[in-house]
């Protein structure tokens, strides 16, 4: 195995889990396990946490198709835009689909009717993102052409908050208003078993209990990181994951030698260099050289000189550290957090950045 992988705590993670469940009660809590589980890795996340959530949302039917190959059994929604042609992917693997227009919804009848069964469908309504679905004020059509659908199970209906997150919560507010009114369309009509309805993504869990509904869908929260510094931490979730390395090389550099590409760096006095061997092709950004802070043998240090593909350097300064010493590049005090401030990013592109040739070893 090589010395940089990342170790995944499963029981935190299902401790996270109930966590939130007991925030949101009686609503019910979909898993979202997208982006390879936001980098922790589906294999092994999947089987583990699959028992303990109500729904899984993936992104892509590919994501969908892998977890039926690998056993999972429970409801999987495909939140992504979907295409007609990979239809019947939904109607083999039993798949959920988010059907975000008229068009979808006429297909999806169809080819299940072709296939002889009836095909789950959530219904996408735009509230305000301007990226997949059906407009808040364009929807009522929609909603009535779905009920036609003798082939399809209208099992549920959402939509998604652009900025559920952020410390102003009137664009999130405006977006559940407008869902709010979309949703009277089935209370006028009186429907024994109306669709389940869902909003809220990490940001809203935490600060928008109004819109919890019957289901909620904590993506980056359910790993244990919150989605930014100013959100409210109304539920305590801890990070399961640290990623770890060791040095790879240890030597002294003089002053006047300029350390990696581009001569970026320098040392002022001699000073031990270590060399890690993990690199942007691993997801450790390159525009994160001259920032990151790593820790060796328990101590944080700096890292100096461009980060290369597949390696970097840390200046330990005047303390001994020599090959196989370990080093922690993320967890024990290193956050999500402060790998997004120093590569100018989010959150959630550091966790679901982290290259699939980074082993993950998971801890029951």
């Amino acid at each position: 195995m090589r010395p940089t992988y990342l170790e995944v705590n499963l029981p935190r993670l299902k401790q996270n889990l109930e966590n939130i469940r007991a925030h949101v009660a009686p609503a019910k809590v979909m898993a979202v396990l997208k982006a390879n589980a936001y980098g922790h890795g589906i294999d092994g996340v999947a089987p583990y946490i699959a028992p303990h959530a109500d729904y899984i949302g993936v992104a892509l039917v590919e994501e969908g198709i892998h977890l039926r190959e690998i056993g999972i059994h429970k409801p999987i929604l495909v939140m992504g835009g979907t295409l007609p042609e990979q239809i019947p992917a939904f109607i083999q693997h039993n798949l959920t689909l988010a059907a975000s227009s008229l068009e979808l919804l006429d297909a999806a009848e169809q080819a299940a009717q072709s296939a002889k069964t009836k095909l789950k469908v959530h219904l996408k309504i735009d509230t305000g993102m301007e990226r997949i679905g059906v407009h808040d004020y364009e929807a009522e059509p929609f909603l009535e052409k779905s009920l036609s659908c003798s082939h399809l199970d209208i099992e549920g209906i959402f939509s998604h908050f652009a900025n559920s997150d952020a410390p102003d919560l009137v664009h999130a507010k405006l977006q559940l208003e407008r869902f709010s009114e979309v949703l009277y369309f089935y209370e006028r009509r009186s429907l024994p078993r109306p669709p389940i309805r869902h909003m809220a993504n990490s940001g809203a869990v935490l600060q928008l209990p109004e819109s919890h509904f019957d289901m909620v869908r904590p993506g980056l929260m359910f790993y244990g990181v919150y989605p930014g510094r100013d959100v409210k931490r109304t539920v305590d979730v801890k990070p399961a994951l640290t990623w770890h390395s060791r040095v790879a090389y240890s030597k002294i550099t003089q002053p006047g030698r300029p350390v990696s590409y581009g001569s970026l760096w320098q040392p002022q006095s001699p000073a031990r260099i270590v060399t890690i061997p993990c690199g942007y092709a691993d997801g450790y950004f390159r525009r994160m050289t001259n920032q990151a802070q790593v820790i060796v043998n328990g101590k944080k240090y700096p890292q100096v000189g461009r980060i290369c593909m597949d390696q970097f350097m840390v200046n330990v300064g005047n303390d001994d550290a020599e090959a196989g010493d370990e080093v922690v590049l993320f967890g024990d005090g290193i956050t999500a957090e402060d790998l997004a401030e120093w590569a100018g990013t989010n959150e959630y592109e550091v966790m679901t950045n982290i290259s699939a040739r980074v082993p993950r070893v998971f801890v029951r």
